[in-house]
């Protein structure tokens, strides 16, 4: 689709990418937790642990969950119908030279998608089972914790309730979009409804408060200290603009001293002879103390 990513500039897809269609439905259906696919499994057993804690967590976790694969089912459905099912609505340039995935990628997706298929169904009495010792010690549960019989012996309506929900969001979005769409765009061109989908679509604002509260703080403070008080200031003073300034002040004051006086020049080997014997004077002083007091040193140590 040359890197299309707008699911709206798609459609028809079903006829171009029949290979892909396939592997996309079967993933879709297997994380909506469609009865017998790998997903269903995985899904239902998580949400039947999570109600037979009995605790206010564990209920929370289930409702959540539950409700998540109402709206899990219905995106999945909206997105197959944008994508695959409705007419195309693409640029002619992008759908002439849509092509299917090449071997590479259609062989592991083929893969994972007889996984989908068949691993939960094959494989969940071995590793989810009641009784099951496929993990032997490998997994500890203290047995507090291990909630797998009171899942196994649920009511089954909260067995039921999140595949019923799941449909619901299945059939529910085929209607919406395929019987009820001028009623979901008048419902979008009003006035409350822009609003929302504007709210929705650009994400709850999520980015505009985090560019404001915290992008726009944070390089404030980069520009202002890390880059003006310490790279282009400290490290600047003591490192190449203060070593330039250092020196260029030094050779001016020695460009100075150069008048041609015989009497300048005197005057400059006397101070320089005076600081060197000062130099010489207080390096021996200062060897001879430290050599005092490591003297004393020695002296304590071997008493």
């Amino acid at each position: 689709m040359k890197d299309e990513q707008d699911i709206r500039k798609m459609g028809g897809l079903r006829r171009i990418l029949p290979y892909t269609y396939m592997m996309f439905l079967i993933g879709s259906l297997s994380l909506m937790g469609f009865p017998f696919l790998t997903g269903f499994y995985s899904k239902d057993f998580i949400l039947e642990v999570s109600f037979s804690s009995f605790d206010e967590t564990g209920h929370f976790s289930y409702w959540l969950g539950t409700i998540g694969a109402f709206f899990t089912a219905f995106y999945s459905t909206r997105l197959l119908f944008f994508s695959f099912l409705s007419e195309t609505n693409a640029h002619k340039n992008v759908i002439k030279d849509a092509h299917d995935v090449p071997f590479a990628m259609g062989f592991p997706l083929g893969v994972l998608a007889l996984g989908s298929i068949f691993v939960g169904y094959l494989s969940k009495d071995l590793f989810i089972g009641l009784g099951t010792n496929f993990w032997n010690n490998s997994i500890f549960v203290h047995p507090t914790h291990n909630y797998t019989i009171d899942a196994e012996f649920l009511y089954p309506f909260f067995k039921l309730l999140p595949v019923v929900l799941s449909f619901c969001g299945l059939f529910s979005a085929l209607y919406l979009y395929l019987f009820q769409f001028k009623f979901l765009y008048n419902l979008k061109t009003s006035s409350n409804g822009l609003l929302f989908y504007n709210f929705l679509n650009r994400k709850w604002f999520f980015d505009k408060l985090y560019t404001e509260l915290v992008n726009q703080h944070v390089l404030k403070i980069g520009y202002t200290f890390t880059y003006k008080m310490y790279d282009k200031g400290l490290f600047e003073l003591c490192g190449p603009y203060g070593f330039i300034s250092f020196f260029s002040f030094l050779s001016q004051f020695i460009i100075k001293l150069q008048t041609g006086f015989i009497y300048h020049y005197s005057l400059i080997i006397l101070v320089s002879v005076l600081l060197l014997i000062m130099g010489l004077f207080l390096s021996v002083t200062f060897h001879f103390i430290f050599l005092i007091f490591f003297i004393f040193f020695l002296i304590f140590f071997l008493i």
